[in-house]
């Protein structure tokens, strides 16, 4: 390596390690397992450049051999921790089967690839690192991407951030096999295609982070309501006709889950009016918490708060998310009492479940459906309801037939013949 690229892989190096950096303090202060994921990704992305550059060797004089190894491996082990954290990001184990499959086979699958090429002769094994990494970067891309298809707006920047992952991982390999007179110019281009991977994935890292600690902390969403900071009623109308559009693309599933609220009176009687303001924050957040942070949870009315889940993996993930969501907010709520004392609040509520489908109804006569099961969802026992497909009534999700029903085998009944058959015979 001359001066010129010594130059260009520090300044990469640095602007890494500079977000690592940012993202570690931020650990520091509100520590989880999102933003620990989020340092551990930064990290693995400066060992990649480090150990592909050659900068490694420039300053520590490693092995050849280990050197060799490291490589090899550090472009699919890298990639494949990477498709592992981004099933969390993008919450697809409740979404979409299809990505949740393919990026834990990936996050399983790089790694051990990268092992077995290692049996290979030596020198195809880098080759066959940088083609496995590659593979999974494109894989990353186009899970990120479908997702951004499926309602998911930060998705599509983390499409952009995987994208640029492609020339970075292959020039780092082409750089460390040393193909053919790679100047300082294109060095560069390489070093700043890893350092904007990283720069952009970081920022949309940190933007969702920032968002699930609000709703974590405040219960608060960015929307418009001006006490528990979710949707408005006409902002989520407009989310639910921009959502039906893309339904009409993607032919997926999803669903709306009215939470109705009986006699907060009573509450206000018992606590003040304040501490009916603190119930609607705390209900805000657990159904934020519940849904996810990719789906937009608003305020339809006073005591009605709107979730729309774009996309569900299956009709029978409704039982479970109607459940789940119910059992959440029934827990008792804290609140401060009229002279400032804690209060253990319990709320009564109802849940309204609606399964939406491609070309389904007007926003608005799906939501009168939702809080219409939310109201008779008050005398059941588990609080959540939705419409049985067999019956057309308002039933228990927990005893609902809302699984796809299986096709009838096919059997041949045997009819009388016609009468002019009968007759010649």
């Amino acid at each position: 390596m001359n001066t010129l690229t010594t130059m260009v892989w520090s300044m990469s190096l640095g602007a890494i390690a500079a977000v690592a950096v940012t993202r570690l303090a931020d650990y520091a202060a509100r520590p989880n397992a999102t933003q620990l994921r989020a340092v551990g990704y930064h990290l693995g992305v400066f060992l990649l450049v480090l150990v592909e550059s050659g900068m490694l060797q420039q300053a520590a004089h490693p092995d050849p051999a280990l050197l060799h190894v490291a490589q090899v491996l550090a472009g699919p082990a890298c990639v494949g921790v990477s498709t592992l954290w981004i099933q969390g990001w993008l919450g697809v184990a409740r979404r979409d089967w299809l990505m949740c499959v393919v990026l834990r086979a990936a996050a399983l699958g790089l790694p051990a690839l990268g092992a077995a090429a290692l049996t290979l002769p030596h020198e195809l094994q880098l080759p066959a690192g940088a083609a496995i990494a590659l593979a999974g970067s494109a894989l990353t891309s186009w899970v990120a991407f479908r997702a951004w298809i499926l309602g998911d707006r930060l998705a599509l920047w983390m499409a952009a951030g995987c994208l640029l992952t492609l020339p970075a991982i292959a020039g780092l390999y082409a750089v460390a096999m040393r193909l053919g007179p790679l100047g300082w110019q294109a060095q560069a281009a390489v070093a700043l295609a890893a350092a904007l991977c990283n720069g952009l994935t970081g920022a949309v890292l940190w933007q969702r982070e920032r968002h699930e600690w609000r709703t974590r902390e405040t219960g608060s969403a960015p929307a418009l309501d001006p006490v528990t900071k979710v949707h408005s009623s006409a902002a989520l109308v407009q989310r639910m006709v921009a959502s039906q559009k893309r339904r009409l693309r993607t032919r997926r599933p999803g669903a709306l889950l009215a939470v109705t609220v009986f006699e907060p009176e009573r509450i206000a009687t018992l606590a003040g009016p304040a501490a009916v303001n603190e119930v609607w924050m705390t209900l805000a957040a657990r159904l934020q918490r519940q849904v996810g942070v990719v789906n937009p949870v608003g305020r339809y009315w006073d005591r009605c708060f709107v979730a729309l889940v774009e996309s569900i993996a299956s009709e029978g993930a409704l039982r479970t998310l109607g459940l789940r969501v119910a059992c959440a907010l029934r827990q008792p709520v804290e609140v401060s009492g009229r002279n400032g004392e804690p209060l253990r609040v319990r709320v009564e509520l109802g849940v309204g479940v609606v399964q939406l489908r491609p070309g389904h109804g007007e926003p608005e006569d799906v939501l009168d459906t939702a809080q219409r099961l939310a109201q008779a969802a008050r005398g059941m026992a588990s609080r959540a309801a939705i419409t049985d497909p067999l019956t057309g009534e308002s039933t228990a999700v927990e005893q609902a037939r809302i699984e796809t029903r299986k096709r009838r085998p096919f059997v041949r009944v045997a009819r009388p013949l016609p009468a002019v058959h009968r007759a010649a015979r």
